[in-house]
């Protein structure tokens, strides 16, 4: 019986080395494969008490020169040391696009369209639903990678969907001959509600003005079940060169001084209440945390949190 033992013993090693023998004697290897290229995940859905919140990556792309973006009132000696700590390039970025569905259980919203009408209907199907079970899109500001994906021609990307925005918002960019909302936005005007500091978007849902990106940008907080969480678009458009160094000026923020401002302001709160947040263009899934640390803040990624809550 201990000689069957062994004999089976060493004839299952011996097989578990014949791929490897085999290699070495001569034989072909298996046939080199082509890497496919990095892989960014498209959907991440996490319970607040009663509703679900999905982050959805409608785009992503590789930008140049992201000091002409960040920190434009930074040294470039500044830049480099704080790019460095953070273990990321200066010669380029990563930009993330993330609209986020909130379903309260009631209702299916819509923060933000993206690029177009294609990648944001993509978007949404890859959370688990149709453009049609959209009820309520909401703009947290008229940018054009916001703004993108509400209509093509004239004709609603979510037929069935109530559309909100801040008044103030509506007001700026009714008023300013831009090509892109007369386009997207314009047409649609019939169809829009308007939300002034503290309105809300549903029950649970309420808009908090936080304006120097845009004049009237807003973020929405979301409450369920005594838990909190924090839509804050465009406040910080970067997880180092905006959340770490919020006085630093983003090309994009039109009025530097007031985004500056809305930034710690915001952010504050959200590190001194141990708030979690999605930023619209943070690393995908967008989902993290903010800590004071220094001067600044330090941007924390979700782990798994609110998948315990």
């Amino acid at each position: 019986m201990e000689k069957d033992k062994i004999t089976r013993r060493t004839a299952l090693t011996c097989a578990a080395a014949l791929p490897i023998a085999a290699g070495l004697g001569g034989v072909a290897p298996a046939r080199a494969q082509e890497a496919l290229g990095p892989q960014v995940p498209r959907v991440y859905r996490v319970p607040l008490g009663d509703f679900e919140v999905t982050a959805m990556m409608a785009g992503t792309r590789t930008v140049p020169d992201p000091h002409g973006t960040f920190g434009i009132n930074a040294s470039d000696e500044d830049f480099a040391e704080v790019s460095e700590a953070a273990n990321i390039p200066t010669d380029k970025a990563q930009f993330f696009f993330t609209p986020t569905l909130v379903n309260t259980g009631s209702a299916l919203i819509l923060f933000d369209t993206g690029l177009d009408p294609a990648g944001i209907v993509a978007a949404v199907e890859a959370a688990g639903y149709a453009a049609e079970d959209v009820s309520h899109v909401v703009i947290t500001h008229m940018h054009g990678d916001h703004i993108g994906g509400l209509s093509d021609g004239g004709t609603p990307t979510f037929a069935n969907a109530e559309l909100l925005t801040g008044q103030e918002e509506w007001d700026h960019w009714s008023a300013a001959g831009n090509e892109t909302f007369e386009g997207k936005v314009r047409p649609l005007e019939e169809s829009f509600s308007f939300l002034t500091n503290g309105g809300q978007v549903a029950p649970g849902i309420s808009a908090v003005l936080a304006p120097g990106h845009t004049p009237g940008h807003m973020c929405f907080m979301l409450e369920s079940g005594g838990q909190k969480l924090m839509l804050t678009a465009d406040l910080a458009n970067h997880y180092v060169w905006s959340v770490g160094k919020p006085d630093w000026e983003v090309r994009f923020d039109m009025d530097k001084q007031l985004a500056a401002s809305s930034r710690r302001k915001i952010l504050g709160t959200l590190a001194e209440e141990k708030i979690p947040f999605i930023g619209y263009h943070m690393p995908f899934p967008a989902l993290g945390y903010v800590e004071a640390d220094g001067d600044g803040f330090r941007y924390m990624p979700h782990s798994y949190q609110l998948l315990m809550s």
